[in-house]
């Protein structure tokens, strides 16, 4: 790697304006093989106007950018040529680097070198791709914050107590022939792992929400086979998502897409209906609707106003014990249909207000026709008000986990730091205290990439975009 030179196009496709990026120990020097203008011993952090020259003509007209290692993105010297947006520009151009020695960058491969060269630990690169897909301000908060350097000085701080901790241990080891010298108090010593114990826990306790702020608040749609949940599911998120028929078990697999709503997203989800079925196919999808109930923050049971007390009578026993602990909303959807029926508008407020009355304390209601905008809107407003606003902000300024690989680490460090402290609490001796505590700093270092593996880092890195 340190002898290859990189390039790649860093900009999404169709702008004004596109950017050509170049990183390498021979970025100057190839970039000069298709470029008008001297740039040899230019100083660093300038802008050069010239030409990208194509077999004696002229490609483009550009500005490029010279970066010197160790000051810049990768840490390597780099170019950056910003042109015209036009995909065949922007195509040539790569191709005429490569002709004159680049290699074609792999996903992530800029952000890979800028982890190896120290420019960032892995924590920090990771927050990069959270930085470029985030969609709403707390997600990009607290990518920003992860990108700065915050989560890892959090972990600087757990992994310095951890090592102070696991010296003092080691050091009497290296004195074990003199058993009245004990450099670990073991009072301070519990006290110190409590801490850091109960400061894990909050970062695993954190994970869910910061999930939901990273991913979207999972909103499950769930009711009969044709009671209207594909039709809200494409209402919400302003596109056809998923299949909308007569035919009932239309849905099969999960769908889902993410909505901004005053700035929070909701992940809704569409499920199969609920209903008994021979079909194979169909009770797959039966079981991954009652995975998805399980996972969700919100449920939106949707009830069909025409069928209403059989929805409810059928239903009410397979999603209620499911609805614990979760904001739940009754969408009592084809109410335009149903108030034309002999049962009436009456009768169905009556069997809601019966309903309700078996549904957890904070259920929410809403009466709709999913065909009808306006209806729409009304649901749509509900959700901002089942999220606690000041909590869901306040996170952007804690640390908070978003990420699955860092909640897997913080995990075996929990344990790690539990079997340490019951080691403490039998009187074990300080050589196995100390393999436990040595473990739950492995764990944490895994995080900022301390400890890792080329296997580890491809998986991370192929997730990035090609030119990041």
């Amino acid at each position: 790697m340190e002898n290859t030179t990189i390039c790649a196009i860093s900009t999404a496709p169709e702008g004004a304006l596109g950017i050509v990026r170049v990183s390498g120990p021979k970025a100057i020097e190839i970039t000069e093989h298709i470029f008008d203008r001297p740039l040899k011993n230019r100083s660093a952090n300038t802008i050069v106007f010239g030409h990208i020259i194509d077999e004696d003509c002229v490609l483009d007209e550009v500005l490029v950018s010279i970066f010197l290692a160790p000051h810049s993105y990768s840490g390597e010297d780099a170019i950056e040529i910003s042109c015209h947006g036009s995909k065949y520009i922007l195509q040539r151009c790569i191709e005429l680097l490569i002709q004159a020695g680049c290699a074609m960058a792999e996903p992530g491969e800029f952000t890979k070198r800028a982890f190896l060269n120290g420019k960032m630990d892995l924590s920090q690169a990771e927050a990069v791709a959270d930085l470029i897909t985030s969609s709403t301000k707390a997600s990009h908060h607290l990518a920003m914050n992860q990108m700065r350097g915050n989560y890892s000085m959090a972990l600087k701080n757990l992994r310095d107590k951890l090592l102070h901790l696991t010296s003092l241990l080691e050091l009497e080891l290296d004195f074990s022939d003199h058993e009245d010298l004990v450099f670990a108090d073991r009072t301070e010593l519990t006290k110190i792992a409590t801490d850091i114990n109960k400061h894990i826990a909050q970062l695993l306790k954190s994970f869910r929400f910061g999930n939901a702020i990273k991913n979207g608040i999972p909103v499950a749609i769930i009711g009969q086979t044709n009671a209207g949940k594909s039709t809200i599911l494409n209402a919400l998120v302003g596109e056809e998502k998923a299949i909308v028929s007569n035919i009932h078990g239309t849905t099969r697999d999960i769908i889902e897409d993410v909505v901004n709503i005053e700035g929070i997203p909701f992940r809704f989800i569409d499920t199969a209906g609920l209903r008994n079925t021979t079909d194979t196919i169909e009770r797959l999808g039966i079981e991954r609707s009652y995975v998805q109930l399980e996972k969700a923050d919100i449920v939106l049971w949707v009830i069909d106003a025409l069928f209403l007390e059989n929805d409810i009578q059928d239903l009410s026993e397979r999603i209620l014990p499911h609805c614990e602990n979760k904001q739940l909303v009754l969408v009592i959807n084809k109410c335009d249909l149903a108030a034309d029926t002999p049962q009436g508008a009456a009768k169905i407020k009556e069997s809601v207000e019966k309903l309700l009355k078996s549904c957890p304390k904070e259920t929410h209601k809403i009466m709709m026709t999913a065909h009808q905008e306006k209806d729409i809107s009304r649901l749509q407003n509900i959700f901002p008000t089942l999220i606690d606003r000041t909590k869901f902000e306040g996170a952007t300024s804690s640390i908070v986990v978003t990420n699955l690989r860092h909640y897997d680490a913080f995990n075996r460090a929990k344990k790690s730091i539990e079997q340490a402290l019951s080691a403490l609490h039998l009187g074990l001796s300080g050589e196995l205290i100390s393999e436990d505590l040595r473990s739950c700093i492995r764990a944490l270092s895994e995080i900022v990439g301390e400890v890792n593996t080329q296997e580890v880092l491809s998986n991370i890195f192929s997730k990035f975009c090609i030119g990041k």
